[in-house]
């Protein structure tokens, strides 16, 4: 997978190259203090040590800044003559060859590194986020094969039972939501909900009906029923509420069990 973005791993800003100068004042302020130890021996080598370190963590400009610069101050301090920019024999112009060619080097072999693992990071991230959608893409699929068979299922109680029916409720949405989280028997509904009434529907007592309206929830009930519904006289009798998630929405259904 070609990654473009895997050359911009680097951090952005000002503060980089502030990070960076004060890199190279670390480096030459480490160098004078080992210079009456070390004299004209390797004096570059804190800056390159330097460079390295910017290129990590700070990039490829930081890095070729602390380079020449380095070069520059290796070159004025730490070859003899020293303080004398007039003067150039052997041992700068080695200095101008060697100290630039392993830096280089170096940080090329650091810039190579960090761009493969910036490009490793974001083919793990892509690869992260397909991952994620394939799960919701599946649980949107189960879901639905879920609301499917529950509409089946439905379809089955209401042609089974048609003769029994007593009502059936629209469940909202936030309402079953809000009654998840509570107790089992908190089922109650807001007055909102649309009711279609089934055949035994004016057979129940108005009081019974004006219970059910505002509070049914999935299980068993009492009501008082005419039977057959020409009577006068309201029994009482047991009734089954059974709940139905479909992708239209949640019901209830309230039917006479035998």
């Amino acid at each position: 997978m070609k990654v473009r973005n895997a050359r911009h791993w680097a951090p952005r800003g000002r503060r980089r190259w502030l990070l960076a100068l004060c890199a190279l004042v670390a480096a030459s302020g480490l160098r004078l203090a080992l210079h009456p130890f070390l004299g004209p021996v390797m004096p570059s080598t804190t800056f390159g040590i330097a460079a390295a370190l910017v290129e990590y963590f700070l990039g490829l400009g930081p890095a070729l800044m602390v380079m020449m610069l380095g070069l520059g101050i290796a070159d004025y301090l730490f070859v003899p003559p020293y303080a004398n920019i007039t003067y150039f024999d052997h041992r700068d112009l080695i200095l101008v060859i060697a100290h630039p060619l392993v830096s280089l080097i170096v940080i090329t072999l650091i810039e190579r590194l960090r761009r493969e693992q910036f490009r490793a990071q974001l083919i793990a991230s892509v690869a992260q986020s397909r991952y994620e959608m394939l799960l919701r893409h599946d649980n949107e699929r189960a879901l639905a094969r879920r609301a499917v068979d529950e509409t089946h299922r439905l379809l089955h109680h209401l042609a089974q039972h048609h003769q029994e029916l007593i009502l059936i409720k629209a469940l909202e949405r936030d309402a079953a939501a809000r009654a998840s989280v509570g107790q089992s028997t908190s089922w109650a509904l807001p007055h909102a909900a649309e009711i279609a009434p089934g055949p035994l529907f004016e057979a129940v007592h108005p009081e019974d009906i004006q219970r059910l309206t505002n509070a049914l929830w999935p299980g068993g009930h009492r009501v008082r029923l005419r039977r057959p519904p020409h009577e006068s006289e309201f029994r009482l009798a047991h009734c089954r509420c059974d709940r139905f998630t479909t992708h239209a929405g949640d019901f209830l259904v309230l039917r006479m069990e035998h």
